[in-house]
């Protein structure tokens, strides 16, 4: 496919995920003091099993972990769920300054180490959360998923088992996960550093060239395997935002570990169409929840 082509059809699949109205969600609830330390619930809306409470779905934004986007892009994808029959939990967290970085031409990706931080303690709070609030979830089929610097977040919240002992979200078992399905994630960041993803994203969320390989082990998905939780990826094969050799480098290092990551790739599908109620793609992650959630 010639450049300009790629490229059109790339705006258009953008400008269609961001035309749709932000859906308000049925409760906000913080899980900390922080003003972007909340989750947005979204309650199911129809009953796919009588008598049965729902899974809950984690949904972990992308925007390439910069203040610019919040939860509110991703509310109508989070809305699609809760029509699948879903309870939906929607995390906010901190990310990088709107500002410049000093010799910088453009905002900052991420906070280190609030940004982990924050989506650590998101996932630790959502069982006592629900419990304390209306929301009819079943916390044992909890399965996580996230777009893009999202995906990347949440195939790092299901691998905190495997971080360095010294890391302060460290795990002493793996989460109770139902599995993660991670869309176009940022899931290796040596091929995504190398392919300079979202305009350096990954050295700026680890703080800049000199710690990055520092902080790589406390980070990179690609380093934490193999989790031993049920893992999924859904890349689009035309993305040119985060191309598909960034979720395939991650699906190797996952089979050299010894797991196997399921890699659903889907033909003449690029960065948004996965997140937007208006795409067949979105049809298809929401299948790929729901495989893991029931």
């Amino acid at each position: 496919m010639p450049d300009d082509v790629a490229a059109a059809r790339a705006a258009a699949e953008e400008e269609s995920v961001f035309s749709h109205p932000v859906v308000d969600p049925d409760l906000t609830v913080a899980y900390g003091d922080h003003p972007d330390q909340l989750v947005d619930f979204y309650t199911p809306r129809v009953e796919v099993i009588p008598g049965a409470l729902a899974p809950l779905v984690v949904v972990v934004h992308g925007g390439a972990w910069r203040a610019a986007y919040d939860r509110r892009h991703i509310s109508p994808f989070a809305d699609f769920l809760a029509r699948r029959g879903f309870a939906v939990a929607s995390v906010e967290y901190r990310r990088g300054s709107a500002i410049p970085a000093q010799g910088g031409s453009g905002p900052v990706a991420g906070r280190w180490p609030e940004t982990f931080d924050d989506v650590a303690a998101a996932l630790d709070a959502l069982p006592r959360l629900v419990r304390e609030t209306p929301v009819q979830a079943d916390v044992r089929r909890t399965v996580v998923t996230g777009h893009s610097a999202g995906g990347h977040l949440a195939l790092w919240a299901a691998a905190r088992h495997l971080l360095p002992a010294d890391a302060p979200w460290h795990l002493d078992r793996p989460s109770p996960l139902r599995g993660v399905v991670a869309l176009a994630p940022i899931a290796d960041f040596e091929v995504a550093d190398k392919l300079d993803v979202c305009a350096g994203a990954t050295r700026q969320l680890l703080g800049g060239d000199e710690k990055f390989a520092e902080r790589r082990p406390y980070a990179d998905p690609s380093l934490l395997l193999p989790t031993g939780i049920a893992t999924t990826l859904v890349q689009g094969r035309t993305d040119l935002t985060v191309p598909q050799a960034v979720a395939e480098s991650y699906a190797d290092a996952a089979a050299k570990a010894g797991e196997v990551v399921g890699l659903t790739l889907l033909e003449d599908v690029g960065h948004f169409p996965l997140i937007d109620p208006a795409a067949d793609a979105c049809a298809v992650v929401a299948e790929e929840i729901a495989q893991l959630a029931w």
